[in-house]
């Protein structure tokens, strides 16, 4: 008799956790849902091809569009990672496999965790005093390099995490055929590890894309084609902001149009990333 309501009672918690769980899952999953049928609902209107390849156009005038600064936020994404994805994964890196104890190793971990909590406008101020005074104006350089700030702590702790999953025996084996320890990690650990290591790198992107407060004290904005990236450039994040606010029907329009363009690209990369990686084709092959 004790076994069997002791089976049951078991059975029964099993139950509950799950549909708790499962109830968890429905909660946090219906707000991102809804936001995102909320802004396709508003942005599809301007959703055309003209969209995408005209210039914002002056207030009153009809039609125009936020071709400039989808290419500025493009560019700024790539410089970004340019600056901020192989500092953060060798980082990572080196606290997995060399840093694993010492206080440098800690003060590196310190200070990344430090980092992934600061406020997106102090670094923005920051990239301004040491980046955009001493050039004499604002750039997509700018602003890249404090988006690719921004990307360091993220991708940094996340390459630790994961590359410390690797099983030490495929180390072990590396070493028996007599593999430095160096190539071990570049060519075994690295690669094994690359699928989780594209997971931060996803996150560092997804996270920066979004952002509009350093670059409004970087790259700025700008009305036009984008010439040189050493030059105020256009983003969607800041041309969202600015029409947003702004009192014009129109100009508001195009800002859910262009929020939802950004959550496009976002969701692009994410794609175009587990298509990539699904065919077994890494970059350290």
């Amino acid at each position: 008799m004790f076994v069997i309501n002791y089976q049951t009672q078991r059975s029964f918690t099993n139950k509950l956790m799950v549909f708790l769980c499962g109830l968890a899952a429905v909660i946090a999953f219906v707000p991102l849902v809804s936001l995102l049928v909320y802004v396709v609902s508003q942005g599809y209107q301007q959703f055309k091809p003209a969209f995408f390849f005209n210039l914002p156009q002056a207030v009153g005038v009809p039609g125009g569009g936020m071709a400039n600064a989808i290419l500025g936020t493009l560019t700024l994404i790539l410089i970004a990672s340019v600056v901020g994805l192989p500092i953060g994964i060798f980082a990572g890196v080196y606290l997995a496999e060399f840093g694993k104890k010492g206080k440098f190793a800690w003060l590196v971990r310190f200070v990344a965790d430090v980092l992934s909590g600061v406020p997106s406008i102090v670094t923005g101020i920051v990239a301004y005093t040491v980046i955009v005074k001493p050039m004499g104006n604002f750039s997509a350089l700018a602003g890249g390099c404090a988006l690719g700030f921004m990307m360091i702590p993220i991708v940094t702790r996340t390459t630790e995490e994961l590359v410390k999953l690797i099983p030490h025996s495929l180390r072990e084996a590396s070493w028996a055929l007599g593999i430095p320890q160096w190539k071990t990690v570049l060519s075994i650990v690295i690669r094994t590890a690359k699928n989780g290591i594209l997971t931060g790198v996803l996150l560092s992107i997804a996270r920066v894309a979004g952002e509009t407060a350093p670059l409004l004290f970087t790259s700025f904005n700008n009305q036009f084609w984008p010439r040189t990236i050493n030059e105020p450039t256009a983003s969607l994040t800041v041309q969202v902001y600015t029409y947003a606010i702004s009192p014009f029907d129109d100009w508001r329009q195009q800002a859910w149009t262009g929020a939802l363009v950004l959550l496009l690209i976002v969701l692009a990369v994410n794609v175009f990333a587990k298509m990539f990686f699904k065919t077994g084709r890494g970059v350290l092959r």
